[in-house]
Parts: structure tokens; sequence; C-alpha cells
């Protein structure tokens, strides 16, 4: 039996659009792999150099804040431009430049405040192109897999995260100098920007990747949308951050100090791994992978502040399955709900609300903590487990418009 020609050329174009597609997500990834070596490296010492150059505690906690809150709220901004203008490589280029060449000015910094500037500019720079590289991603996922598209994005990502710390831990343990660590950071910061322009010339018009008419919701932002944002923001809210994870293992000694770096190493590695598994499970079975990771993830809190250092790390390896659950299922189903002409403000709208609820949740979370600890963790537990509800219903609302389609 013969085989249309059509139908040859279909399968060939099909397979080629995969390559192009796998090709895209690979070179992205090495840039991500490169950034996070750059800004993770300098995240992991900027509280202390800040100290050493006269910020008080307090300062540090604002700056910190400041920086996250004012990165969140600038996506929403850039992902409405990135769907007006579909210029996704001119505001990516420029998001990445001052994301990254804040990073070795710290070298340079001789007051705190210049080096809190240089620490916020890096956060909006990570605003201002993440909604366009993300909308890239959807756009080569939807020939790969939502899921695994993204999750092997975050794995690479990942990668750059446990490196970029344990190079500034040998540089400081071997020189002690915070400048030269900074100063360092330099190099995968131009290896991350050449292969962005790499990138660039590869894949001019990623758009073209995805086939039209390929969204679950075709006007707008649905209820399905909102509905799973909202347990998105439940976990934000209630996830606590690893640097007040830090602080306990330091303050009670359930962790040695030369353990917290590679407990934070370690989650960042495992995290990886997740990314990747759990976008290929989402891949197959939908958002029902992140009811399953929010069930075994929202664990971690009272193993970390059990006070036992077995019991700790098991916990760091929980907070790694949430963090890369976040980091790949979230986005992909953003990417998978939202029509390709409205999907950079969906990545906008979605990061700024879940920023939002994660600063709002740490500050709670870090009072809660001077004032009762047990109260934090049941905070913790249940409003992580209170998402579950609204996964589930944003698991039916997928299936139920699945089949609509398929009609």
């Amino acid at each position: 039996m013969m085989i249309p020609a059509t139908a040859i050329d279909r399968a060939v174009a099909a397979a080629n659009n995969r390559r192009l597609a796998v090709r895209l997500v690979v070179v992205l990834g090495i840039v991500s792999l490169f950034a996070d070596m750059t800004y993770e490296g300098a995240r992991s010492i900027s509280g202390p150099y800040l100290a050493i150059l006269g910020a008080t505690g307090t300062a540090v906690g604002v700056v910190a804040g400041a920086g996250e809150l004012i990165g969140y709220a600038l996506r929403y901004v850039s992902g409405r431009l990135v769907d007006r203008s579909r210029r996704y490589w001119p505001i990516l280029v420029c998001g990445y430049l001052l994301n990254l060449l804040a990073v070795p000015m710290l070298a340079l910094a001789g007051h705190w405040f210049a080096a809190a500037v240089l620490l916020v500019l890096e956060r909006a720079g990570k605003a201002i192109r993440t909604p366009a590289r993300d909308v890239m991603l959807s756009y080569a996922a939807s020939q790969t897999g939502r899921g695994w598209g993204f999750g092997l994005h975050e794995a690479m990502d990942q990668t750059g995260a446990t490196i970029g710390p344990l190079v500034v831990a040998v540089v400081l343990a071997m020189r002690g100098d915070y400048r030269l660590a900074f100063a360092l950071l330099l190099v995968p910061a131009l290896a991350s920007l050449s292969m962005l322009l790499i990138a660039r010339h590869l894949h001019p018009r990623p758009q073209d990747l995805e086939p039209a008419g390929n969204s679950v919701s075709p006007r707008g932002f649905s209820r399905l949308f909102w509905v799973y944002v909202a347990g998105t923001c439940l976990v934000g809210a209630a996830y606590t951050d690893y640097p007040l994870l830090a602080f306990h293992f330091e303050r009670t000694g359930s962790v040695p100090k030369e353990w917290i770096a590679i407990f934070y190493a370690i989650a960042m590695a495992v995290a990886g791994v997740a990314a990747l598994l759990l976008g290929r499970w989402f891949d197959r079975r939908g958002i029902a992978v992140l009811i399953g990771a929010t069930l075994v993830s929202c664990w971690f809190v009272p193993l970390a502040f059990s006070g036992v250092f077995a019991a700790a790390l098991a916990g760091a390896v929980l907070w790694g399955i949430g963090m890369g659950a976040q980091e790949s299922i979230m986005r992909s189903v953003i990417a998978q709900t939202t029509p390709p002409e409205r999907r950079g403000t969906a990545f906008g709208l979605f990061n700024l609300l879940f920023g939002v609820a994660w600063f709002a949740g740490s500050a709670l979370m870090g009072w809660l903590y001077d004032v009762s600890i047990a109260t934090l963790i049941v905070f913790s537990v249940v409003f992580q487990l209170l998402a579950v509800p609204l996964f589930v219903v944003a698991h039916r609302m997928v299936g139920r418009a699945s089949d609509v389609a398929a009609a």
C-alpha cells in the first residue's frame, strides 16, 4: 500500500519541528545553566557581603524582600509587552544583560547601598526576561510535550543553581575574598550571553514551532486558569524559604554550618531531577502529578524543623521535590491552558500573583518563627494541603475541556 506523499511530507515536517523544538529547549537550558551559576552563586553570599559593607540585618531583609517583590511585579508588565510587541528576542536579551552584568559589578561596590541597588537590578533583569523566555519555551514544548520541555529546561537550570554556590564556596574557602568571587562570576555571565546570541541566530522565530489552535482555552483566561492560579498561590504562600530553614539549622545546631550549603546544593540537584521526571509524568497524567507532588513535598516542613540531622536532610530533599514541581509543572499548565496570543500576559500575571503570595507568606512565616515554630509548621502544611482540592478541580476541568475538544 502506497503512503500518500502529503502524509510523508507531514511526518517529515513534524519530525523536523520536534528536532528544532528540542534544540531550542536545550540551548535555552544552557543559557539558564550559566545564568543560574552567575546569580545563584551571587545570592548565596549576598547577605554576608552586604553586612561586610555595613548593612544592618533590617537592611538585608528589606533589600531581599524588595528585590523579589519588584522582580515578580515587573513580570506582569514584561508579559504584556511580550504579547503586544511579539519581540521575544530583544526583550530576552535586554533582560539577561541587566540580570547578569549586575552580578560581577558587585565586586566594585564600595557601600552597601550601591550593592543593594545592583541586587535589585539583577532581580529586575530576571523579571524582564522571564515571560519572554517562558513563552518561547511554551512554543517548543508544544512539540516535545509541555512537561518534558519545561522539565528539561528546569533540570539544566537547577544544574547551574547547584554549581554556582559551590564554586563561590570554593573561592571563599581558598581566598576568603568576596570581591574576587563576584568578579569571577563574570565568566559564566559571558558564557550565558554568548549562548543567548547563538540561540537567537538558530531560532529567530520560535513562535513558528507551535501550530495554530493548540490551546485548551481559545479566548483569554478561563475559569480553569483562575482556579489553578489560586491553588498555586496557596502553595507559594505556605512554602518556607530556604534562608529561613538555613537560619533554623544554624540557630539550633541541628545541621553543622559546613553542611548547610551542601544541603542547599542537594536540594537544588533534587529539584533538577524532580523537574525532569515530574515533567515527563505530567505529559502522561496531567495535573494529577502536581497533586501527588504537593501531597509528598508538603511534609518537608516538620522534617526540616525537627532538630534532627537525618530528618532535616530528608526535609531538604522533599523541599527540592516541591521546587522542581513548581518550576516545571506549574509553568507547563499555564502554557497548556492559555492561548499563544495572551501567553506572555498569562505568565506575567501568574508570576505576579505567585510572587506576592510567596512574599506575604514568607513575611508571615518569619514572624511565626519568632512566635511559635509549631504554629509555623501547621500553617505551612495546612495551606499547602488546601491547594490540593483546587488542583483536583483544575484537573477535572482540563479533562472536560479535552473531551469537548475531541468531540
